[in-house]
């Protein structure tokens, strides 16, 4: 536990209601939505603006004391879970949405908003935040920010990357910035916004995000691709960004995760077929009509066995609530659910779904596979109990070998749930040894004291080997 002249000077800062360090709360804040990794903080501090943040920094660099920024705790590397004791900065307080600029096209927000909140704001206006990943609906944005998050329409629109203009930042030393702004050219020194954006909360705390909004598409249709072949899924994938169209999801399900899913939701959704493509383009009203017929001759092309149109609004919120609810439908099955998220380029997505179907027979585990299929990140599932010692060794193989796969074919260890603690082994796989150096420098060059997010997307004492010839 914290000193108490130390313990009380936080209090000071945020007021008593906003420390805990109760058995309980410790507890409920030593986790987060990834299995097996969990500590207990010394206490959970909830500011409420900008200058509380601040304060709080200072003295905890002064006193090297860790701190973890947490959001909604969906993080699914262990990117929330303070392993090194300290704090968990809990911002549920800033959870306002600050100006909707309907002439520059940007939301101002703070990072506590949940994502899905943001999202229907927004679109009340006729305008467009496009990242939506599947925990949109207690996700928050800082979560989002810090984690780069994906989601369905990242194909067609791209990651919450491409929507952040401008951040303001606490840095572990307690000064505050402020990076871009709302502007279509900026080359004004290094692009900081874009170094803070996908930091898993390791360089500072995001407190204000000002982000990038388009015009609402005029109309959206859904198709669903059904195959007895998991190959010629895949390959219809490929087929149809090589026909120039870019759906605005082209998701994948594979049998198993169809029968989860169903049997969760209950909307009729086939489950004797070994595999569907869920596809939904939006647009101009034209445009969308001729892309959806153009991909589904494709898909017959390559072997679908049919294509079903979903003809009203709800069905097509249905179809999409479904996908969304893989993980939930999953992680029903068995006490364990570990989702991954291993990317390689498009037209290797045949090959790395083929490799995850060996690599769960060599290992003898559960590993059911969905994901964002137009853009290759794949999410392979493993369904088992970490209580089994034998059998998480298992996995943990299995995922070691689905890793190296994805880097072999041109990929990544992770497309959009972040490093974190969990990956954090594999890191060097894809960015190598001088990669792991920079990263590390930067780390440095802000975080001296190695007081944000310890632990996280390198180990805390890392030290390269070199060989001497």
């Amino acid at each position: 536990m914290l000193d108490e002249h130390l313990k009380n000077t936080l209090i000071e800062i945020v007021g008593n209601e906003n420390y805990q360090d109760s058995k309980t709360s410790l507890l409920t804040y030593s986790y987060d939505a990834t299995p097996g990794f969990q500590s207990l903080p010394e206490a959970v501090i909830s500011p409420r603006n900008t200058s509380e943040v601040s304060q709080i920094v200072k003295l905890c660099n002064q006193h090297r004391i860790p701190i973890v920024p947490r959001g909604s705790g969906t993080n699914l590397s262990a990117g929330t879970t303070p392993l090194h004791g300290g704090i968990v900065l809990l911002m549920k307080h800033f959870n306002s949405i600050l100006e909707i600029d309907e002439e520059n096209l940007t939301v101002r927000a703070q990072p506590g908003v949940i994502t899905q909140t943001l999202i229907e704001a927004i679109e009340e206006k006729g305008l467009f935040y496009p990242p939506d990943p599947s925990s949109m609906k207690i996700s928050q944005i800082g979560g989002n920010i810090n984690e780069n998050s994906g989601g369905l329409r990242g194909l067609k629109y791209g990651v919450t990357r491409d929507y952040v203009l401008g951040l303001e930042v606490v840095l572990p030393n307690g000064e505050i910035i402020k990076t871009g702004g709302k502007l279509a050219k900026d080359v004004a020194g290094y692009d900081l916004t874009r170094l803070f954006v996908g930091s898993e909360g390791t360089l500072g705390i995001i407190t204000e995000a000002l982000l990038k909004l388009i015009p609402k598409p005029e109309t959206k249709q859904t198709i669903l691709a059904l195959y007895q072949n998991l190959e010629a899924a895949a390959k219809s994938v490929s087929a149809i960004i090589a026909n120039h169209i870019i759906p605005a999801t082209l998701e994948f399900l594979d049998q198993p995760t169809l029968k989860a899913v169903e049997d969760f939701a209950q909307i009729g959704l086939p489950t004797n077929v070994k595999a569907v493509l869920l596809i939904e383009q939006d647009g101009p009203e034209d445009i969308v009509k001729k892309d959806i017929e153009k991909i589904t001759k494709i898909c017959l092309a390559n072997n679908a066995i049919s294509v079903n149109s979903a003809n009203t609004e709800e069905e097509k919120e249905a179809l999409t609530a479904a996908r969304r609810a893989a993980l939930s439908a999953l992680a029903r099955l068995r006490p364990t659910t570990i989702l991954e998220d291993a990317t390689v380029p498009r037209s290797e997505i045949a090959n790395m779904v083929n490799a995850i179907q060996e690599i769960a027979k060599k290992y003898d585990v559960t590993i059911c596979t969905f994901g964002h299929a137009g853009d290759g990140n794949l999410h392979p599932t493993c369904l088992t109990d970490i209580r089994n010692q034998e059998e998480m060794s298992r996995v943990e193989k299995a995922f070691e070998e689905i890793f190296h796969k994805a880097i072999e074919l041109g990929g990544t260890i992770t497309g959009e749930h972040g490093v974190g603690a969990m990956k954090l082994p594999y890191l060097h796989l894809k960015v190598g040894e001088a990669g792991m150096d920079i990263m590390q420098n930067i780390k440095e060059a802000f975080d001296p004291n190695n007081i944000m997010n310890p632990g996280k997307m390198f180990p805390i004492e890392r030290k390269r080997v070199v060989v001497e010839e």
